[in-house]
């Protein structure tokens, strides 16, 4: 994964395209020009994810990744019978597909996004869920709102002090709440970013936690991606006040012939993909 062969994998995936006039590098991103980077990326590229991806995430689907893992089958929240009456806080819900599938099941929930953009698209495809224009690592909300917390690929990959939203998500969660959250499989950073058979060889140091940064012609980000290991994303869960119960690694069905960005059938079927953190609040 270095700067040459490297290309971001966003919230479910971009598409592995940097920005036309970007300098894609590896140097150092605080919270602040994280979450600016991002706030800005989204909104001008929502339109096109949407467009893009729109048919698989479908209106009222929740999928943890770009392999497709389902909820429905998953349960990773519980299982949907029980979701009926509990207040749920998607974070980073882009058009707010999964909080759809949650209000489908008689949960209550909330829709939060960094991008004004986003949220538009949720309030396209649909109203009835509340949305909310926040940063993660800020969450508006009072202490003990919220029973279960998810994010499909959302805000975790991007802020610069991921101990921050863990330690926030575990203020705004009940005592015995859950809080699940996908990410890009940590291995995958050592990896070009790349479908084909490219994608398969070690290009880059799986232990460098340099982010991944695109700018402009003024050194200015206007992208960024931060690395965790496996290891610093548990201690990362652990320091934030949580109990990890379970790391999923979703296997690449046979079903899915889809190419997302670096996601592919050939990838999928030789090296994971997306890595799933099962928590709860004691």
């Amino acid at each position: 994964m270095n700067q040459e062969s490297y290309a971001p994998e966003d919230a479910l995936g971009a598409d592995g395209d940097t920005d036309a006039d970007a300098e894609a590098t590896r140097r150092d991103a605080g919270e602040a020009e994280s979450s600016r980077a991002s706030r800005s990326w989204w909104d001008r590229n929502a339109d096109d994810y949407q467009n893009e991806h729109g048919a698989f995430l479908g209106d009222d689907r929740f999928v943890w990744g770009p392999e497709g893992l389902d909820e429905e089958q998953a349960a990773l929240l519980g299982p949907a019978a029980s979701l009926a009456g509990k207040d749920v806080l998607e974070i980073g819900a882009g058009a707010a597909q999964c909080s759809r599938w949650l209000a489908a099941r008689g949960a209550r929930p909330v829709a939060l996004d960094l991008s004004h953009r986003q949220l538009q698209h949720a309030l396209r495809i649909g109203d009835g869920v509340p949305l909310v224009e926040a940063d993660a690592g800020r969450l508006p909300f009072r202490d003990a709102s919220f029973d279960l917390a998810c994010s499909a690929y959302g805000a975790v990959p991007f802020v610069a002090d991921p101990v921050n939203v863990m330690r926030e998500v575990h203020r705004v969660l009940r005592p015995g709440g859950r809080w699940v959250f996908s990410v890009t499989h940590p291995v995958r950073w050592a990896f070009p970013d790349e479908p084909g058979p490219e994608g398969l060889s070690v290009a880059a140091s799986y232990f460098d936690r340099t982010p991944y940064v695109e700018q402009d012609e003024h050194g200015e980000a206007v992208y960024v991606e931060h690395h965790r290991t496996i290891g610093d994303r548990v201690r990362d869960v652990v320091a934030g006040g949580f109990r990890l119960v379970d790391l999923v690694e979703p296997e690449w069905p046979a079903w899915n012939s889809q190419e997302w960005g670096g996601w592919s059938p050939l990838r999928g079927g030789l090296i994971p993909g997306t890595a799933i953190f099962v928590c709860e609040r004691d």
